[in-house]
């Protein structure tokens, strides 16, 4: 077969078999990218120095003592073991969508958007490229508060001591915080190759800082350290701490939590607080999840790497909280973030890995961001004002990426502390977190047969439990962040969704969705079925779209929220033909309902002739307990349609999409773009085309229907209403003018029409006008039912069935006004002189009904009339056709219904 023998993906590309058009980058410039920014870094260079480096980074060296200062050990370790958890559960999540298939350049924005679809992808991937800005903010904020702790002047004596040069105070933290970022911003433009080179020389002079701190209570002797701080109020106050060497008393009254002020923001800390403070340490682990562009092999690196460099510096922390803890009294924990420094054996070890660490982190964070921005700019989720970021240098740096973040990154440290910012990084971060995990919960819950990552060590539990961890402790950190920042996720997800962005990178909404719809299917038992809950199931044959468009909308109104397929039937013989011409004409069928905001299925199929081919669609269309029961028809008489392409101005304007906005891209719609649309629908029938549809098939097809016990509509004259295209009120009727729809529940072309008001196909007519009643467009309208009755036949029983028919209609709840028409004169031409003879219905009793039904619904929006019976004979099809347009001629918009089904119930 065709395209049997192509690649599964296309090499560097990562795309399936024939996406040509919708890939995420073309091959060409996926050959040249590949080219200019090979993937070189293996595991321990890619994924574990920066995310050991990422979670070291500010907090090991200036926060340790604060978290066990104001915790305590126990609630300290506690915090530890809640953040590792949470990390360790998105962690498994990760390491399953990361093992799942080619990982390229974006991180985690990657993994998510590839998973969950644009919207959600789109929308999270903002959201975490701005918790890695305001994290880059943080590390930049810390490492000027070790700087100041070195080098800064003393607040209260204001003359330098020694090499205490640098003044201090809010603006001067600003000014070397933006020195620092504009450090950091020369290192991204240039590459991040500089930082990869870098990276590993930093972590070893981190390592010895660290070493150095846990050998330190070995050798340095006991002391007392004086502290003096400035409160708001310019209050000074002194404190004194002492470091007492290993020492149990010191141990044990550091046990227990002892929150109290802190000195940098004068505000009194809690376990939220400090635990915020404590898992920006926590907020690295997709640092080398976030090179994914830069790795040899994504998919073995970003878990091996990353679950062996959380496991290192879980140890790491462990052994600092325990050291600490036994060797500094609560005073010196809490009054002094430098407490690492002032008890090492040689101070500038630990300065030295500050900056180190801070300055890497810093560095990391931009470029991690800039790689984020420039994927959500390349996939062009948000349009224009993101789309500068998609530049890229020669050497394959986005550049102008890394400008914008420089720029965020810049308004954060306006906040001048890092306990200020710290809640906020962290809720960002547990909202990206929280979507990795609902990302693979979805996968998993999907039961997707392509989901098999070969990272098995997880559950669609795991995944929940870590996404319901990293919800509950954002609001335990900051509850005013979080609803902040969930409402921002949803603002963006309404925006992505409205916009409707199309990508070929699939939708788990869709998997969901069929997962539970083949589930509630399979529940849905016909046999249960109920009079009471009947809804229309509505199966609408259309020959042309060009000249339906008009009835397609009003039996969309029709369906109250039951079935509606569009048929078509492809006249051919499979055998004479290399392939099946109907599946490639799928997708400009559902871009016609796109286009008319219609909400309907779509099904054709191939067949000698269009009454074969219906038979086919009565049977198979629809699963389960969701199938057609009533099938509509366009009425068969002689007149030509009119094109309604030409007509509204969602089919003519090709600069305008379905919702009326300019189209963004040659791929929406998913690649249907209306020139091709107008192009696949064939002209409308002119006087010169021959019909492709014979009186005696057409008829056939109508008693095929009521052989299946299907309901029949035959649907005329709906040209004159125009349909309610999406984003356009209505147009062609207003309101005003729709002011009745008219029901005639008698056979008019048997004599006994007025014999019964209340049989099942006249309770159908009546089901149906009253579901018509109840739709948005025609609920102002008024329903009016037409009793014929002979008024001059002496006999009144016809009173009493009105009586009964009243009765009827308030046990139905139905609100309609009754009008009684007397039709004796009519009756009598069908009867004739001779009582004994048949009834024929003649021309002059056929022009008689239909005079009749313009004398009383010439001013109805749309009339309901009962469908007659067809022939048995075919040879009378002529006829039969020829009576119903002579009954119907010049009405306006009607319905002729035969209904079969019990539809109607009084009971509650």
């Amino acid at each position: 077969m065709a395209g049997e023998r192509r690649p599964l993906l296309a090499h560097g590309v990562f795309r399936v078999a024939g996406d040509e058009g919708e890939s995420r980058r073309s091959s060409s410039g996926a050959a040249e990218s590949s080219r200019n920014n090979p993937r070189t870094l293996n595991t321990f260079f890619g994924v574990m120095v920066p995310t050991i480096l990422s979670m070291f980074s500010i907090v090991l060296f200036l926060r340790t003592g604060f978290v066990v200062g104001h915790a305590g050990l126990l609630q300290g370790l506690l915090m530890l073991g809640v953040a590792y958890f949470i990390i360790s559960l998105t962690i498994l999540s990760i390491c399953a969508i990361s093992t799942n298939g080619a990982v390229e350049g974006g991180g985690a924005y990657f993994m998510i958007s590839r998973s969950l679809g644009p919207e959600f992808g789109g929308s999270i991937g903002l959201m975490f490229y701005l918790a890695k800005v305001c994290a880059c903010g943080v590390y930049v904020l810390g490492l000027v508060e070790a700087i100041l702790d070195i080098f800064g002047q003393d607040p209260v004596v204001g003359a330098p001591q020694g090499i205490r040069v640098l003044p201090q105070g809010y603006w001067f933290s600003v000014l070397y915080a933006s020195l620092l970022l504009l450090l950091c911003l020369l290192v991204c433009l240039i590459g991040a190759h500089i930082y990869a080179k870098a990276s590993f020389i930093i972590l070893l002079v981190v390592t010895v800082a660290i070493l150095s701190i846990l050998i330190s209570p070995l050798l340095v002797h006991p002391q007392v350290f004086t502290f003096t701080h400035i409160l708001d109020n310019n209050q000074t106050i002194s404190r004194n701490g002492t470091y007492t060497g290993f020492n149990s008393s010191t141990l044990n009254s550091n046990l227990r939590p002892g929150y109290s002020l802190d000195y940098s923001t004068n505000r009194v800390m809690s376990f939220s607080t400090v635990f915020a403070v404590m898992f920006t340490s926590c907020t690295g682990i997709m640092a080398g999840a976030n090179m994914s562009g830069e790795l040899k092999n994504p998919s073995v690196s970003i878990p091996k790497g990353t679950i062996m460099a959380v496991v290192y510096t879980f140890i790491v922390y462990i052994l600092l909280f325990l050291l600490i803890s036994s060797t500094c009294d609560r005073s010196l924990l809490i009054n002094d973030y430098g407490v690492l420094q002032r008890i090492n054996i040689w101070p500038p070890f630990v300065i030295i890995g500050v900056y180190c660490a801070s300055l890497s982190a810093a560095m990391c964070s931009m470029i991690g961001a800039s790689r984020i921005l420039h994927a959500l700019a390349i996939d062009k989720l948000f349009g224009l004002p993101l789309a500068p970021a998609a530049v890229t240098s020669r050497s394959g740096n986005p550049w102008v990426a890394v400008l914008f973040t420089w720029i965020l990154v810049q308004c954060t440290v306006f906040a001048g502390q890092l306990n200020v910012i710290a809640g906020l990084v962290t809720v960002f971060y547990l909202l990206a977190y929280a979507a990795v995990d609902l990302a693979c919960l979805a996968l998993e819950w999907a039961s997707a047969p392509n989901f098999r990552p070969t990272f098995q060590l997880f559950s669609w539990h795991t995944c929940l439990l870590g996404m319901l961890s990293c919800l509950v402790m954002m609001f335990v950190i900051n509850p005013v962040y979080s609803s902040a920042s969930i409402v921002t996720l949803l603002l963006l997800l309404l925006f992505l969704h409205y916009r409707s962005p199309t990508s070929s990178w699939g939708y788990i909404s869709q998997a969901l969705i069929f997962h539970q719809v083949r589930k509630y299917l399979l529940m849905l038992d016909s046999r249960k079925d109920h009079v009471k809950f009947w809804r229309p199931q509505l199966l609408l044959m259309v020959a042309n779209p060009r000249s339906s468009c008009q009835l397609i909308s009003f039996i969309n109104q029709l369906k109250k929220g039951g079935l509606l397929v569009l048929g078509h039937v492809q006249l051919g013989d499979l055998d004479m033909l290399p392939s099946d011409p109907v599946q490639q004409q799928y997708n400009f069928w559902l871009s016609l309902v796109d286009k008319l905001g219609v909400k309907a299925f779509v099904d054709l199929t191939l067949s000698p002739s269009v009454r074969q081919g219906t038979q086919h669609l009565l049977r198979i269309t629809g699963l389960g307990g969701m199938k057609p029961n009533t099938l509509v028809l366009g009425f068969y008489d002689n007149c030509y349609p009119e094109d309604y392409f030409l007509q509204d101005p969602a089919f003519c304007d090709s600069s305008m999409d379905g919702s009326g906005f300019f189209s963004s891209s040659e791929g929406d719609n998913f690649g249907v773009d209306l020139p091709s649309l107008q192009a696949h629908f064939p002209p409308v029938r002119h006087t010169e085309s021959p019909r492709s549809l014979q009186p005696e098939e057409y008829v056939g097809i109508i008693s095929d229907a009521i052989k299946m016990g299907k309901n029949v509509c035959l649907a005329r004259y709906f040209f004159q209403v125009l349909p309610e295209v999406k984003g356009i009120g209505m147009s062609g009727i207003s309101v005003d003018n729709m002011e009745t729809i008219d029901v005639w529940p008698s056979n008019l072309l048997s004599a006994e029409g007025s014999g019964s008001f209340a049989d099942v196909c006249s309770l159908f007519l009546l089901q149906m006008a009253c579901i018509l009643n109840m739709s948005a467009r025609w609920r102002r309208a008024r329903l009016r039912i037409f009793l014929c009755v002979e008024a001059d036949s002496g006999d009144q029983g016809w009173l009493a069935k009105e009586e009964r028919f009243r009765e009827l209609l308030g046990m139905l709840r139905i609100r309609a006004t009754i009008k009684i028409v007397a039709w004796d004169r009519v009756v009598r031409m069908l009867r004739g002189t001779d009582t004994t003879a048949p009834p024929s219905a003649s021309e002059e009793f056929l022009s008689a009904v239909n005079s009749l039904l313009k004398e009383h619904s010439t001013s109805a929006a749309v009339r309901f009339l009962y469908l007659p019976l067809p022939p048995s004979n075919s040879v009378q099809s002529q006829q039969y056709l020829a009576q119903l347009d002579a009954v119907t001629q010049g009405l306006g918009p009607t319905l002729l219904i035969h209904g079969l089904t019990p539809v109607t119930c009084t009971e509650l």
